[in-house]
């Protein structure tokens, strides 16, 4: 009899823990196809309003193109290259970027800092403050976007973020079974972010996010 009764017991148990994974699976994909739709349609405002600043996240050299090209149509008049690592500088970029970066040199930061997206953040919170700035244009991948987003905001309430999402390689293709992995990882570092968990979470902010 008291067999039978932890036998029923264990097997409510495991229909429990077996409806809850179902339904936190089935809410993970419901919004992780609402993610997939955001990152699809990203596109910057047209036309972008001025800014007190630009700042590009490093990981892709498109980025830092985008983010020159902005600061010579005098969208903004200051740059921060963030989480460029230790050791890089303004002659270390491609050399499509270089003779842009030359030109601007005065007008660019190169953040040194930054090893994570939560890192870029920071860095980004100190150098606006540093300026006094009140707007910002915001240069990622727009799969990269949300979490950038999320933890600049965290770092520099009050401020205005305008996003200039830049589509890399990766994405141009489609929704390949790669691409999918990609976007599947990144919107799961979104929740962990979400989750006021971005500290403890590693990633490479000089690398592909």
């Amino acid at each position: 009899m008291a067999r039978r009764f932890f036998h029923r017991r264990r097997f409510s148990l495991l229909r429990l823990l077996t409806r809850l994974v179902l339904l936190l699976g089935g809410a993970w994909s419901l919004v992780f196809a609402v993610y997939l739709c955001v990152v699809f349609t990203a596109a910057p405002p047209n036309p972008i309003p001025p800014a007190d600043g630009i700042v590009a996240l490093t990981g892709g050299d498109d980025r830092i193109s985008e983010a020159l090209a902005l600061l010579a149509e005098h969208e903004a008049p200051l740059l921060l290259i963030s989480g460029a690592g230790k050791g890089t500088y303004l002659g270390d970029f491609t050399n499509d970027n270089r003779t842009a970066a030359t030109r601007y040199a005065e007008a660019i930061t190169v953040g040194h800092m930054a090893t994570t997206t939560h890192d870029n953040g920071l860095e980004t919170a100190a150098w606006a403050k540093m300026h006094h700035m009140h707007s910002l244009i915001v240069v990622t991948a727009d799969y990269h976007m949300p979490r950038a987003l999320l933890e600049i905001s965290r770092a520099l309430p009050g401020v205005r973020l305008i996003p200039a999402p830049v589509c890399p390689p990766a994405m141009r293709d489609g929704l390949t079974w790669s691409t999918l992995q990609l976007l599947a990882v990144e919107y799961s570092k979104y929740l962990v972010v979400r989750a006021g968990l971005g500290s403890l979470f590693s990633d490479n902010a000089s690398g592909n996010y």
